[in-house]
């Protein structure tokens, strides 16, 4: 029985469609060790909870296992037939970078019966998806395009790029806050430009940086998103994703129908909390830092690794980082920051930059 947490669905507001990646950003929290037994449980509990799509593969997506961005404990292929085959009603999705991933990639993915791909770019560098979006399309496989770091880009550059992105063949378009940057009149603006621009399905991607997730989630739905991103527990990059088990019942209040199963979800939760992490994520001091200078979110671990061996304040390198506009890939750029921070400051492992600290205060702006 479906558990609903709202009054009767009477106000005109629609349908939400709930993309779930818990077992692929959230391979990020666990340096992308999720072993299949783990991998089963949650896609089993997912699927039951009548989740539409779950999303599955290296925090990176398909190809990306690698020393830069690091090894997966299991294959894409093996990751791939073991949800799978957990999922008898729910969909499979699956993510991938040109760059990390190739059509190779993409096609073996298909042929695993993935039945959603989304190609993620740069936010101003849509043009890179074009030869994936066209073979899927192909195919007659439903491939989205989605912009990563959209903090950086302005609403009418967002919509310029979604605009293009259908016209390579995308059948639905969405943005990323990869960093936790945004406010919710940040994704209200971004969304409503995109909105404007195409009339193929939007989807969000929120990260709780700076506590906003749900509210990002809420006000990317109120201004034409169809598709909202969520993972059980928050479980993803850094201080971790939109909390799947709260905004499902956060949209059902106030009208929005999911199709979910409350109850069932948040077993499904329980069980992610027991089975895949050591902890859930929180919102720690690198978080925010994080959130404040937009950068990636996933660079986490690694700078905080980097930092204890430099000996510098890994703040300090988060800020340094957005300063230089750091993108996912450029992890090799995380040595170079510590780095120079260090001789900067004589390797007294304080910088004391003031530099950083006051850019904690500048506007929200989509300039990065």
């Amino acid at each position: 029985m479906n558990q609903q947490t709202t009054a009767p669905d009477d106000t005109g507001r629609g349908h939400v469609l709930i993309h779930d990646p818990t077992l692929r950003d959230g391979h990020h929290a666990v340096r992308h060790q999720l072993s299949a037994p783990q991998l089963r449980a949650y896609a089993e509990a997912a699927d039951a909870a009548g989740v539409p799509v779950v999303e599955v593969g290296h925090g990176n997506g398909l190809g990306a296992s690698s020393l830069q961005a690091g090894r997966a404990l299991l294959s894409d292929d093996e990751m791939l037939s073991v949800v799978r085959e957990a999922l008898p009603n729910s969909r499979m999705g699956v993510f991938m970078l040109p760059g990390w991933g190739t059509l190779h990639d993409l096609r073996r993915a298909v042929s695993h019966g993935a039945d959603v791909v989304r190609i993620g770019t740069h936010c101003i560098e849509g043009d890179l998806a074009e030869r994936h979006l066209g073979m899927l399309r192909e195919r007659g496989v439903e491939a989205h395009g989605v912009l990563l770091m959209s903090h950086m880009a302005s609403p009418a550059q967002l919509a310029e790029q979604c605009a293009r992105l259908v016209g390579y063949g995308a059948q639905g378009v969405g943005i990323l806050d990869s960093a936790g940057h945004f406010l919710p009149a940040d994704v209200t603006d971004r969304i409503a430009a995109m909105r404007a621009a195409v009339d193929v399905p939007i989807m969000f991607h929120g990260h709780n940086n700076l506590g906003m997730a749900v509210a990002n989630s809420l006000a990317a739905v109120e201004a034409g998103a169809d598709i909202l991103d969520a993972c059980a527990r928050g479980f993803g990059a850094g201080a971790g994703n939109t909390q799947l088990e709260v905004l499902v019942p956060v949209l059902e209040r106030v009208g929005w129908r999911t199709g979910i199963d409350l109850y069932a979800l948040l077993d499904a939760a329980d069980i992610a909390e027991r089975e895949l992490m050591p902890r859930p994520p929180t919102i720690d001091s690198v978080g925010i830092v994080s959130g404040l200078s937009g950068v990636f979110s996933g660079f986490k671990n690694r700078v905080l690794d980097v930092s204890g061996r430099q000996g510098v304040d890994p703040r300090d390198v988060f800020f340094e980082l957005g300063r230089r506009q750091a993108v996912a890939g450029q992890e090799d750029l995380i040595m170079d920051v510590a780095f120079a921070l260090r001789e900067g400051s004589g390797a007294s492992g304080t910088s004391g930059a003031s530099g950083p600290r006051r850019a904690a205060a500048a506007p929200s702006d989509g300039t990065g």
